[in-house]
């Protein structure tokens, strides 16, 4: 009778709990309801090809000291290049997006609504190359958001760890292996989650990060803590090999290896294809030592030799796998632990690999077929097969699709195996992967979080652990609890 009563209790308890979630998520369908204040933040990704605005927007309530994010709006800046950055008609493109944006937040909370601006492997490059320059751009982006309608709190330029990290937490993020929704309508820890690598390409810089069990020396781990539980990833940014920096490291190699400048042949380049360089447009980088006799304005005239292993050659060579004095490294020296589980490669290899028709999943030997066959299709094939492909675009995926193979397979170390695990996309749950997002996670641990309490009941509002928001995810803890202890029962008649 006893045991009879308990699970009567029980049973009744969890028809509470289920009516007390429904009212919840009422709740939360009014956007601006009796529950919660929503929150907005602005992150400005600014790079070395390209510059997005990304509004973020997440409940008052933090789940577990970090706020829910999700993405409202992504504004591509036009005038895309970094340093560039001073030209009136790039900051006219910022403030065409930042006016885009404006209208997606309410008027009350624009002067609340945090923004923030990250540079990256571009004005990590020119730093290094022109330092007072690049601190002018950086002061002249200060002083142009600080005069928006919104809460400026900084623009800086991130590290390579902080952009592969970042990248991490967004694509963990999306994928819910931090938080997902149970059936009380709460976020909570999923049990036995584990966490996805990050690989993201851009112009300037490429990064790798994933979870490791131990932490090894060096900078290259970091810990971090997410709703309340620790990680410690192994995250490392390569300057100079992202997409564009290669590829002006290969046309190098391939200019030296040519005793005609009037006459180059490219074997990364299709058959039909030709093209006048300038030097400058290679030479002018810190990644790249310039020639002797280096002349800013001579051109060079290439055209197109359809020879895939040969293409495959230059390209290794711009990586030393040789030098490693680690138990294992990447390539350069650089110490890296065995990639495990699975990796979501996005940004430049996401598109890269779409235009061999490799995205989503495949495995290496597929992509190494493909590799050979885009190569080795003459240039006005490559054009009506893949229209979509723009031909500044188009002309270098020879050259980017060995790079990939070869970064991923020879420096990474993806095997056979390992590269089944490999996730080729874009976005996931329809937003964007970058770090960006990852960043807006980490900021929303410095904003309060806003409460609107349900004045009409005392008692619920102070005492309840099913209504007040810090409790949420323990209601379930707290069910356990009041039926363990000792209670008067009916006695009833079995």
């Amino acid at each position: 009778c006893r045991i009879a009563g308990v699970m009567l209790l029980l049973i009744g308890s969890i028809a509470a709990l289920i009516v007390v979630a429904v009212v919840q998520d009422k709740l939360k369908v009014k956007k601006y309801g009796l529950e919660l204040f929503p929150q907005f933040g602005i992150v400005i990704d600014s790079g070395s090809s390209r510059s997005n605005v990304y509004l973020y927007e997440w409940p008052g309530e933090k789940e577990n000291e970090t706020g829910v994010v999700t993405e409202r709006k992504n504004c591509k800046v036009k005038e895309l290049e970094v340093s560039s950055k001073e030209d009136e008609k790039t900051f006219k493109g910022f403030q065409d997006c930042m006016d885009k944006i404006k209208n997606h937040i309410p008027e009350e909370k624009h002067k609340t609504t945090p923004l923030f601006l990250g540079a990256t492997a571009g004005m990590r490059l020119l730093e290094m190359k022109d330092e007072k320059r690049a601190n002018k751009i950086m002061g002249k982006l200060r002083d142009f958001l600080s005069k928006q309608d919104f809460q400026f709190h900084k623009a800086s330029i991130i590290t390579g760890q902080e952009e592969g990290l970042y990248g991490w937490i967004t694509v963990n993020y999306l994928k819910e292996n931090f938080l997902q929704k149970n059936m009380w309508n709460t976020y909570v820890h999923p049990n036995g989650a584990e966490t996805v690598g990050s690989m993201d390409l851009g112009g300037a810089s490429t990064q790798i990060a994933f979870q490791v069990q131990e932490r090894g020396e060096g900078a290259d781990y970091k810990s971090v803590k997410l709703y309340g539980y620790p990680y410690t990833v192994y995250t490392h940014s390569f300057l100079c090999y992202g997409k564009n920096e290669a590829d002006k490291k290969v046309l190098d190699k391939v200019i030296r290896e040519s005793s005609d400048p009037a006459y180059v042949i490219n074997p990364c380049y299709p058959k039909g294809f030709n093209i006048t360089i300038q030097a400058s447009s290679i030479y002018d980088t810190v990644c790249i030592l310039k020639p002797k006799n280096y002349n800013s304005n001579q051109e060079f005239y290439m055209v197109g030799g359809a020879d895939s292993e040969k293409c495959g050659e230059i390209v290794k060579s711009i990586f030393n796998f040789q030098n490693c004095s680690s138990k294992q490294c990447s390539f350069n020296g650089v110490e890296q632990p065995p990639v495990t589980g699975d990796f979501m490669a996005y940004a430049g290899f996401f598109f890269i690999a779409r235009a061999l028709e490799q995205s989503g999943k495949s495995d290496l030997d597929q992509f190494n077929i493909a590799v050979g066959n885009f190569c080795n299709t003459d240039w006005a094939e490559l054009k009506l097969q893949k229209p979509w492909i723009s031909d500044g675009y188009l002309k270098t995926y020879c050259f980017a699709s060995h790079y990939v193979l070869t970064l991923l397979a020879d420096g990474y170390k993806f095997d056979n195996e390992t590269w089944k695990n490999i996730h080729f996309e874009q976005k996931i749950k329809e937003t964007s992967i970058g770090w960006s997002l990852g960043y807006m996670l980490s900021m929303s641990n410095m904003i309060p979080s806003e409460k609107m309490y349900l004045h009409s009941s005392h008692y619920l509002q102070n005492y309840s652990p099913i209504i007040h928001p810090y409790y949420k995810i323990t209601d379930v803890h707290y069910l356990l609890l009041i039926t363990s202890q000792k209670v008067a029962l009916p006695n009833y008649v079995c």
